[in-house]
Order: C-alpha cells, then sequence, then structure tokens
C-alpha cells in the first residue's frame, strides 16, 4: 500500500497520507504510476460527455487533467524546453529548469502541446484519452527503469531513478497493450454492431452483395482493434527517443524530464489515434 499511496500522492492531486517514502517504494509507485493514469484519464474524459463543441469539451477535459495533476507536468515540459532550447551545457541548462519563471521557449512549447492535444481528443474520443493518460505514465515506468541516472543529486528524479527493474517494466507494458487490445476489440464490437444496425443493407458486412464494400468494411474494423494499442506503442517510442536526448544533455533524468514525458507520450498518442481513427 506504501506504493500506491506515493503514486497517487506524487501524481495526483489527491490527499493520500504518505508514511514511508524510500527507494523501494519509489519503484512501486512508478512502477504502478499506469493506474493512476487509468483514474485520471476516466476522470478527465468525463468533461467529454458534457454537451458542447467539441473542442470545448476537449479544452475542458484537459483543463480537468491539469487541475487533477496540479499542472506538474506541463510544468515539467516547459522546464525542459527551457532548458534544451538555452543550448547551454548541461550544469547551466539544469539551473535554468530550476527557476520558477518559464522562458520563450517553455511557453511556446505548452502552447502547441495543449492545442494540440485538444484538437486531437476532440476528435478522437474519451477512449483516446484514457489510452493517452495511461501511455503517458508507462512512460515514467520506462524512464526510472535499472540503468537510467539522475541529473541531479537531489529532487524527485534523484529519489525515483533506478528503482523499477528492467522485467517490472516489460511486465508492466505487456499489461498496457493486453489492455488496449481489449479496448480495441471492445470498440470494434460496438463499431460493427452501429454498422450493422445503421448501414444500408449492401453495407452489412453478412448480408453483402457488395464484396469489396464489405472488405474495406472489415478493413476498418481491423484498424479500429489496433488503433489502441499502435498509439500506445507510438506514444511510448516518441518518449523514450525524448529521454534519450534528455539523458545525453542533461546526463539523466530530473522530475522536469519526466514532467516532459508525461506530455510528450499523451500528445503523440492522441495524435496517432486521431489520425487512426
Amino acid at each position: 500500500m506504501h506504493g500506491v499511496r506515493l503514486a497517487v500522492g506524487t501524481l495526483s492531486v489527491w490527499p493520500v497520507r504518505v508514511e514511508r517514502v524510500d527507494r523501494r517504494v519509489a519503484g512501486q509507485a512508478m512502477a504502478l504510476a499506469p493506474v493512476v493514469g487509468l483514474v485520471l484519464g476516466a476522470v478527465a474524459a468525463l468533461a467529454l460527455l458534457l454537451p458542447g463543441p467539441p473542442l470545448l469539451r476537449a479544452a475542458l477535459a484537459l483543463g480537468l487533467l491539469a487541475v487533477l495533476t496540479r499542472g506538474l507536468h506541463l510544468d515539467g515540459l516547459a522546464d525542459l524546453a527551457d532548458g534544451l532550447g538555452s543550448g547551454k551545457p548541461a550544469p547551466q541548462a539544469l539551473d535554468i529548469m530550476k527557476k520558477s519563471d518559464i522562458g520563450p521557449f517553455g511557453v511556446l512549447t505548452l502552447v502547441f502541446t495543449l492545442l494540440i492535444q485538444a484538437a486531437a481528443v476532440s476528435e478522437a474520443g474519451p477512449a483516446a484519452l484514457v489510452t493517452a493518460c495511461v501511455t503517458g505514465r508507462l512512460a515514467l515506468v520506462w524512464a526510472c527503469r535499472h540503468g537510467v541516472p539522475a541529473a541531479r543529486e537531489e529532487g524527485l528524479g534523484a529519489m525515483v531513478a533506478g528503482t523499477v527493474r528492467t522485467p517490472a517494466a516489460w511486465l508492466v507494458t505487456l499489461t498496457a497493450l493486453l489492455a488496449t487490445l481489449g479496448l480495441g476489440l471492445g470498440l470494434t464490437t460496438w463499431s460493427g454492431a452501429f454498422t450493422a444496425l445503421n448501414a444500408p443493407e449492401a453495407l452489412r458486412p453478412f448480408e453483402t452483395s457488395n464484396p469489396p464494400e464489405a472488405m474495406n468494411l472489415s478493413e476498418t474494423l481491423s484498424w479500429v482493434v489496433l488503433t489502441p494499442s499502435v498509439s500506445l506503442l507510438a506514444g511510448l517510442g516518441a518518449a523514450l527517443l525524448l529521454l534519450r536526448h534528455a539523458r545525453r544533455r542533461l546526463g539523466g533524468i530530473t522530475g522536469d524530464v519526466l514532467g516532459a514525458l508525461v506530455e510528450t507520450a499523451t500528445a503523440t498518442t492522441l495524435v496517432v489515434w486521431a489520425v487512426l481513427g
């Protein structure tokens, strides 16, 4: 339970009593991060059920998500953009990231990231937002695996760096992939039933007299199955590329790097889902 409490207390605004904090508990908390992401995404997705234009509902959902996470991930994204954008050596870049103000690189990165996320959510819908939130926290699992150092000797990065065993990271990832495959199958079943009830007779897959159109429908449903998993892998891949760059430039991870990884994975997952969906 210590790991659950630390995961919830660190990654969300919900108040919990954290009684024990050490590297073992930190590893448990980071391995459980995708579960916290699942809950955060489900709560934020409720805003998408409100009446109104899709873009407005998407903005409300992202705003709610920012409140639920105290805006920490967005702050980390902006700080990392300022640090990397400065072009300074690692010690100076880390000092820039520690400052409380946000520079031009951070502002531009925040604006474009939120615009992209809002546009993608308005197109992709609630299931995509929940998957994106899970993917963002899955990136934390890999960023905190053995072999990934901290850039500083203090702070959140130092506490969680290297605390997740690599087999555990693979297990969590496999679980997330299986869950997205299940989600895809569920969406396919719903889409197929909706199409069968609403499409013209010639387009129904088992009663059609037009095989090419039936084949196109089958291919479309196949993409529905794969879209959640492909989106998750794309989001995780984008985060790992950013992690590699941050390690090369800064020497390791910090709390800001972790926040930037969450937002990068989230945005990429949403974009891929919107494009494929």
